[in-house]
């Protein structure tokens, strides 16, 4: 199933004598001048901070880092708590926890991952502690937020180890004693993730098909404008290279190379990165969760994310996919776009038509 949301009626149709130059004239999104300024300062830290010999600046990240601490009492109707899982690795979780008013009421579990092209961010970041406290509260649902280890420091498979480490200490009963709420449900687990972190929710849900949980289930994955991409350069890529805030070319080859650990076959044809491409591993006969995957039409990246959706239809997945014409990758962290808020409504309406398919016991 597709949904496409229009943010506005469409234009009448050009003149003639324009109809040529709108075959090559990709027009601007339209966003508010002070996202625009903040996706500006986005780039230019994060440029300054990424050098040419492929390390990072973590000093200088740091300064402009707009972290926050959990809040044990509600801030919104949501308490946080930050839950050391393995400390020699600094794997650990931001845990949000929504006010309900019967404690008999059973609620879903949802993994998070946050983006950042493997390499920046975390769950304490300023934004996305506010998405998943809004995830919380209206699913409304217990929310886990992964920090999980960054490249180049450590490169793959680290990130998709640490995700998957994540639900073994969720489901086992001594690690976690305390620590979830009475009326976490891990049998109606979901994964989910923006740009990396769609990525790594993929491939963690991939292994969790392949693994026995005694109590976890993963029923459902949110991929929000996720981060795939290949050695072809896509159409997307090249009419949006000028346009997308934040999403080039060069930014994602340098991610792709800091994240990738170095030899052969570790090329953007690899399978973590182009996921559908010609070394896909075949998911036809793996227990895959249902997908929801989100698109932005001036996201550079939407191509590959179109693909992953045709590939998971492909292979006889259910899976539904989202667009939003007019946005950009990452729109949806700043909740004064409507769109945003269409974004975590269209979640909920996920997480509960999937909930209510599972038959308890």
């Amino acid at each position: 199933m597709e949904v496409t949301y229009e943010q506005q009626p469409p234009p009448p149709p050009p003149p003639p004598e324009a109809a040529a130059a709108a075959d090559i004239t990709v027009s601007s999104p339209s966003l508010p001048w002070r996202i625009r300024i903040a996706m500006k300062i986005i780039n230019t830290i994060t440029d300054a901070s990424s050098r040419q010999n492929g390390t990072v600046n973590r000093r200088l990240l740091n300064l402009f880092g707009y972290r926050c601490s959990p809040k044990s009492s509600p801030v919104e109707g949501v308490s946080s708590f930050d839950i050391t899982v393995e400390p020699t690795r600094n794997l650990w979780f931001r845990l949000f926890i929504p006010e309900t008013t019967s404690s008999d009421l059973l609620l879903p579990v949802i993994v998070f991952f946050h983006g950042g092209g493997f390499v920046y961010l975390s769950p304490d970041n300023k934004s996305y502690d506010a998405v998943c406290r809004r995830f919380a509260r209206t699913v409304p649902a217990v929310v886990v937020s992964v920090n999980y280890r960054l490249a180049p420091e450590h490169r793959y498979p680290a990130q998709y180890d640490d995700g998957f480490d994540v639900l073994k200490y969720l489901d086992d009963d001594e690690k976690k004693k305390g620590v979830l709420p009475e009326n976490a449900d891990l049998s109606r687990c979901f994964l989910a993730g923006d740009s990396a972190g769609a990525n790594i929710a993929h491939h963690v849900a991939k292994k969790a098909c392949a693994s026995v949980f005694k109590q976890l289930k993963v029923i459902g994955l949110v991929a929000i404008q996720p981060f795939f991409g290949g050695e072809e350069r896509t159409e997307a890529e090249i009419k949006l290279a000028s346009i997308d805030p934040l999403i080039s070319v060069a930014r994602t080859d340098w991610l792709w190379k800091a994240f990738l650990t170095p030899g052969e076959g570790m090329d953007r044809n690899h399978e973590v990165i182009n996921v559908s491409g010609p070394r896909a591993v075949d998911i036809s006969k793996l227990d895959f969760p249902a997908t929801k995957v989100f698109i932005g039409g001036f996201d550079s990246l939407k191509d590959w994310q179109k693909r992953y959706y045709e590939w998971l239809k492909r292979s006889g997945k259910d899976v539904y996919l989202v667009e939003y014409p007019n946005m950009v990758h990452a729109f949806y962290v700043f909740p004064e776009l409507r769109e945003s808020g269409q974004l975590i409504t269209e979640v909920k309406d996920f997480v509960e038509k999937q909930c209510s398919k599972v038959v308890k016991t």
